[in-house]
């Protein structure tokens, strides 16, 4: 049995913009990154290599053989690049993806990386020997519920897991047990009423339109003005002379228009 007193619990709040982990009892969180990761898929990786390998005419039918089905296993595989460090640097047919669909977890193998990112890079802390308090959107399912709960008890040994509504901590968090809370996230807003520290889900309504709506429309309205938004990869400035510099774009071909559309937007 865990208690406050004989060691910190650590509290996750995976947002679909940001993920924010810190101790329980701390004002703040102890980390902020994006709850987005850069995907690359591991063919798009390994493609100039499987087109050097047709082209040889010197590798056995045996060999091609064993290299065709370890080809095949990797076929599907990604590799994951999670944290502002990471995503800030352009990587070719990178993908910037989300674990969300419609405000509930789609992808739980992103979900892992970025616990993983909060544990081990920004927390350095070993998950068996920390309570979990992991903060929910007040409109989660039950079988969402579970696979938190599978993940955390299975993979990372956690000792004792708590699911708290989003709601339920903001309303503690301003000292009122019974309140409406109006929770304007990055992909969605939700309002939920409180009573007595429980959340009404009868009551709970929730609208598609968020932050990324509203960047959206700020970004189309720039657009239309002529402005445009230059993510810090596409361009560099070259001093022509002393003392005064030219900006000089640059191309990347290889860079997809999600990469484009979060480094506009973030950097």
């Amino acid at each position: 049995m865990y208690g406050g007193d004989e060691v910190s619990a650590i509290v996750l709040d995976l947002g679909s913009h940001t993920c924010k982990a810190g101790y329980a009892g701390e004002d703040a969180p102890k980390a902020v990154f994006p709850s987005v990761v850069g995907a690359i898929d591991q063919m798009d990786v390994d493609e100039a290599d499987d087109d050097a390998e047709k082209n040889s005419a010197s590798v056995g039918e045996s060999k091609n053989n064993l290299k065709n089905a370890d080809s095949d296993k990797a076929k599907g595989k990604r590799k994951l690049f999670v944290g502002s460090q990471s995503l800030g640097y352009r990587r070719d047919h990178m993908e910037v993806l989300s674990p969300f669909k419609d405000g509930i977890v789609a992808d739980w193998d992103i979900v892992d990386s970025i616990w993983d990112q909060a544990f081990r890079e920004c927390l350095l802390i070993d998950p068996k020997e920390h309570p979990m308090l992991l903060a929910e959107p007040s409109s989660n399912s039950q079988q969402q519920r579970e696979r938190t709960a599978e993940l955390m008890f299975e993979k990372y040994k956690a000792p004792a897991l708590f699911l708290a509504k989003n709601a339920v901590l903001t309303s503690f968090a301003s000292g009122r047990a019974t309140s409406l809370v109006v929770d304007g996230g990055g992909g969605s807003t939700t309002i939920a009423p409180v009573h007595d520290g429980y959340v009404i889900q009868k009551a709970v309504a929730t609208s598609p339109i968020g932050g990324e709506f509203l960047t959206d429309c700020l970004m189309k309205s720039l657009e239309s003005k002529g402005i445009t938004m230059k993510p810090r990869y596409s361009f560099r400035r070259k001093e022509i002379r002393p003392g005064e510099f030219q900006t000089v774009d640059l191309d990347f071909p290889n860079t997809t228009e999600s990469y484009k559309l979060y480094s506009q937007v973030c950097e």
